[in-house]
């Protein structure tokens, strides 16, 4: 991304559609970081800060890079080819890094994606794609939870798909409340995950997890 660049970002509405925001400039980024630097109580042009408000617009630009990506393009190249297999995949521990959209701090934790496949298949690294590109943006565990289960119903069309997450928050843990070691469960269950509770468990067996998930319905 230019550091001079003025874009377009994805948004999302209660309904969940996508509006068009503009994007301010790095420029205009790095001069409100130096606000905040000076609003925290220290010198934005003392030596070991004056890089400080490059530096975090960097990583921000890393920490929610989900905001210029499609996840239903990543999901659109599969194979048919599959000898007839109609069992389930399981992608387990899928590394998930977020941030709260609450208060902008991480959610760190990991993602559990299986499917039974319709006449289709998806490589492995797209379903890891998937979680990602929603990750890097601003969340809260349930909306992400849904959002990957949801896209990847609705672009494989596959008899079901299941979707855990397991992730600890630090707007608890490192501020408010303070309770360390807190971790918070979701799961989206469509199709027969949802339909057939045999289905159900056997994917729940496979993930090392229980009945204790706070079920996102839909």
């Amino acid at each position: 991304m230019s550091p001079t660049a003025i874009g377009k970002v994805e948004k999302f509405n209660k309904a969940g559609d996508v509006v068009n925001v503009q994007r301010p400039s790095r420029e205009e980024a790095e001069a409100a970081i130096k606000l905040l630097i000076r609003w925290a109580g220290d010198d934005p042009e003392r030596e070991g800060l004056l890089g400080t408000p490059e530096r975090v617009a960097r990583a921000y630009e890393e920490f929610f890079a989900g905001y210029d990506e499609d996840p239903v393009h990543i999901l659109e190249r599969t194979f048919e080819e599959t000898d007839g297999y109609d069992e389930m995949v399981v992608l387990r521990d899928i590394r998930l890094e977020s941030h709260c959209e609450h208060h902008m701090v991480p959610i760190i934790g990991k993602a559990h994606v299986a499917y039974l496949p319709g006449k289709r298949v998806v490589g492995i690294s797209k379903l890891a794609r998937v979680v990602e590109i929603y990750a890097k943006r601003l969340q809260i565990q349930e909306k992400l939870t849904a959002q990957v289960a949801n896209t990847i119903q609705t672009v494989l069309q596959p008899r079901g798909v299941a979707v855990v997450i397991e992730a600890a928050h630090q707007c608890m843990t490192t501020r408010g409340i303070h309770k360390p070691g807190v971790t918070m469960v979701t799961s989206r269950m469509l199709g027969m995950f949802r339909e057939d509770p045999r289905t159900r468990q056997e994917f729940m067996t496979m993930i090392g997890g229980g009945a204790n998930t706070r079920q996102v319905e839909g």
